[in-house]
Parts: structure tokens; sequence; C-alpha cells
């Protein structure tokens, strides 16, 4: 099985990260494994932390009504959640729920900023993937706003 920080370095918050940033960033973060049906984030909530998938799937859900569920997407590994909440600390939006287990690594907003001083580059380098993976999110969210926009003109004849 890998190390950890193999593991960081293969997913999409470390990909752009030297080995020694990867240790350093690994000493930060805690891993968690959840069951079949468990939650990591529950919608509403606050958790200050990032998270990276590294086995299994999360399938993000939103509340809409009720006790209705939708689900918006399923994350794989590799994948990371939570990135807004890390940055702004509001409360989550979605929640985020295992299906059939998953392992995950957990970087808390507290525990990163003691790193900003004495590893500006990796700070830099891990800032940049949430960006990066954000950017991917919007972009997803247009193209589905399109396609919908296009579905929706063609049934009422404005196409």
């Amino acid at each position: 099985m890998k190390e950890t920080p193999d593991l960081i370095r293969d997913s999409s918050v470390g990909r752009e990260l030297t080995e020694k940033e990867a240790m350093t960033l690994a000493g930060l973060m805690s891993t968690h494994t959840l069951e079949d049906g468990e939650f990591l984030i529950k919608e509403g909530t606050r958790d200050n932390a990032l998270h990276v998938l590294l086995e299994g799937r999360l399938e993000v859900i939103k509340l809409v009504g009720g006790n209705d569920e939708m689900s918006l997407a399923i994350l794989k590994a590799g994948d990371m959640a939570g990135e807004l909440g890390f940055v702004d600390g509001q409360a989550h939006t979605v929640g985020l729920r295992a299906l059939s287990g998953a392992r995950v690594i957990s970087l808390s907003r507290t525990d990163f900023e003691t790193i900003v001083d004495k590893h500006p580059q990796l700070v830099y380098k891990v800032m940049r993937a949430i960006v990066r993976s954000t950017h991917r999110i919007v972009h997803r969210m247009n193209h589905e706003f399109i396609e919908l926009n296009n579905y929706v003109f063609k049934q009422h004849g404005r196409y």
C-alpha cells in the first residue's frame, strides 16, 4: 500500500508538490474511514477542513425539501472536497456521503495556517489546486446550465 505522501501526490491537491512538500502536508493531515452511507460532511455544517478522497466514492447530495435529496455528482479517488468551507469557513451547501465505503485524508484550516510563513510555496500550490478544482466545478455547472437551457427552449418552441 502507498504511503500517505505518495497518495497526496497522486491526488488533485498534490500534483505539483515535491516529495518533501507532500511529506510536510501529510504530517498535518488525518485519515478517516467511512462506512457505506456514512456522511463526511452534512449540509449546513462547518468543518473548516479540506478533504481528499483516497479510496472509494463520495456522493454529493443536496437537500431539496422535506426528506428529499438530489444527487449532484460522484467524487472518485483523488478528488478534493470541502474546498470552499476550508477557505471561507462558511457552512457547507451540500452533503457528502460515502458510497460503499471510502477513505479520506483531511487537513484542517487551523493546521494549514501553521505552515504559511515557513512553507509559502507549499501553501501557494495547495491554494492553486483548490482554485483549479473550483474552476472545474464552475465549468461543469456552466455546461449543465447551457444544456438545461437548450432543453427548456427546445421544449417550448423557442430554440
